[in-house]
């Protein structure tokens, strides 16, 4: 029987997670592992209701709350690094707590982990639920990151990884930066489930157009070597070709380049080792059923 936990980081959304977890516990009762959940509340402004029924449900159910807002990436590594020091565990399957990583995909999670043998497993968005402007600039997310990295990375955090993974997170300062990126930084190998980014339960999605493009930059800024190397490159093959023809608009790339440089390598600072390692400080207090 494996011991698997979700993570799940929230931030005022308690009536979409209520649903989540209701769902998750009617997935469960289709498996004989044993399921918990662990929620990092990310010092969320709005209280938890009283007549809300997270901990009524038969599955297990554990809140950190937080101290201070550290934002959906850094929650996640909170809670890695909780769950890696406090709990006992086999698996962890990290995912969003509105209803985007559909609660039914955990199955599929579950059904490949022996065929994998212990690699995680990634949900490669196959399909995505927002609007057609919004993918087009997903796509260019993905192929900008791609010639500035070296990296394909077709997932977010919507994974299941085995316990030795999680180990390597905790110890790896890109993960309180970014997980994705992190996760492709530590490891080679692994095995993918089709994923299909689901629609919120309540509410507007939050992955914004700016939320999208800090968050192809957090990702970049985890490979700063190649960003670099690759800018630097693009920088005097460009120069050489309008060496003869300078101007002001034909230099706006080169400083764009410049800029964007400056920005990756400010990003990069985020990856405080020693921050990460006192990060579990910030929980206030858990809350458990």
């Amino acid at each position: 029987m494996k011991k698997i936990i979700i993570l799940i980081p929230v931030f005022n959304d308690w009536k979409s997670l209520d649903k989540l977890i209701e769902e998750i516990r009617i997935i469960a009762n289709n498996y004989d592992d044993k399921f918990s959940i662990v929620v990092v509340n990310d010092g969320s402004t709005e209280k938890l209701g009283s007549n809300n029924q997270l901990f009524s449900q038969e599955t297990k159910v554990k809140i950190l709350n937080l101290m201070q807002n550290v934002g959906h990436a850094r929650s996640i590594a909170i809670g890695l690094k909780h769950i890696y020091e406090k709990e006992d565990f086999d698996f962890v399957i990290p995912m969003d707590g509105d209803g985007e990583d559909r609660p039914e995909e955990i199955g599929f999670f579950i059904d490949n982990i022996s065929y994998f043998d212990n690699k995680p497993i990634v949900g490669e968005r196959v399909k995505r639920s927002e609007g057609n402007l919004f993918r087009f600039f997903y796509l260019i997310h993905k192929f900008v990151t791609f010639t500035f990295t070296g990296k394909s990375i077709k997932f977010g955090n919507f994974t299941c990884l085995p316990r030795d993974v999680v180990k390597k997170l905790v110890y790896e300062k890109s993960t309180w930066n970014s997980f994705s990126g992190a996760l492709v930084k530590i490891q080679k190998n692994f095995g993918t489930i089709k994923s299909t980014r689901g629609r919120r339960y309540f509410g507007p999605s939050k992955m914004s157009f700016l939320n999208l493009v800090k968050h192809s930059l957090t990702i970049m800024s985890v490979f700063k070597a190649n960003v670099f190397f690759r800018s630097v490159l693009f920088f005097f093959l460009y120069f050489f070709l309008i060496s003869n023809k300078i101007s002001f608009l034909t230099s706006i790339p080169l400083v764009g380049v410049f800029i964007f440089l400056l920005i990756i390598l400010n990003l990069s600072k985020r990856e405080n080792l020693e921050d990460y390692k006192n990060s579990l400080k910030n929980i206030r207090d858990i809350e458990s059923n």
